[in-house]
């Protein structure tokens, strides 16, 4: 008879802890489903107008510096300020988010220095910016893992696209 009155108090437990709200999840949520959307068609845009004219779709240095100049520069400085704006609630992902923003930063950087050594005609400019493209990249993967790692500890499915890859 002493073990009865176990079974009420534990379901009371696990419906409270049911009703309980995890505000790293709530936000979260918020940022893949709302926020993040929003910006990333400015970024894919801004991309997708680089892959049009770099690698094998690489015509001629005067096509590049007029994409980077009018198309590509200024849709991810937009990018960038749009990213900017976002707010979170919590620490841990705004800790994260900061990293994407680096990235991107660093990304919006080797743009630009890319334009300086299409002027100058500066090879060594060209290997510094792909360098940073290179570590612009490593942020983004980066940023990937910790979302889905956030994700997985509080709880949150991931099925949206964040830079092409399935989350």
């Amino acid at each position: 008879m002493k073990k009865k009155w176990l079974i009420p108090f534990f379901m009371t437990a696990l419906l409270l802890t049911g009703c309980l709200s995890d505000p790293v999840q709530d936000d979260l949520i918020t940022y893949i489903n709302d926020d993040i959307p929003a910006v990333f068609e400015l970024e894919a845009k801004a991309i997708g107008s680089y892959d049009r004219v770099t690698g094998v779709n690489y015509t001629d240095d005067f096509v590049l510096y007029d994409a980077l100049n009018n198309e590509i520069i200024p849709t991810y400085n937009e990018f960038i300020k749009e990213l900017e704006a976002i707010e979170m609630e919590t620490d841990e992902l705004r800790n994260i988010h900061e990293g994407y923003i680096k990235g991107a930063n660093i990304q919006y950087n080797a743009f630009v220095k890319m334009v300086t050594a299409l002027e100058e005609q500066d090879r060594q400019l060209i290997e510094e910016a792909n360098s940073m493209l290179d570590q612009a990249r490593k942020h983004m993967r980066d940023y990937q893992a910790d979302i889905k790692k956030l994700a997985k500890e509080h709880d949150v499915e991931l099925t949206e696209k964040l830079d092409g890859e399935t989350l």
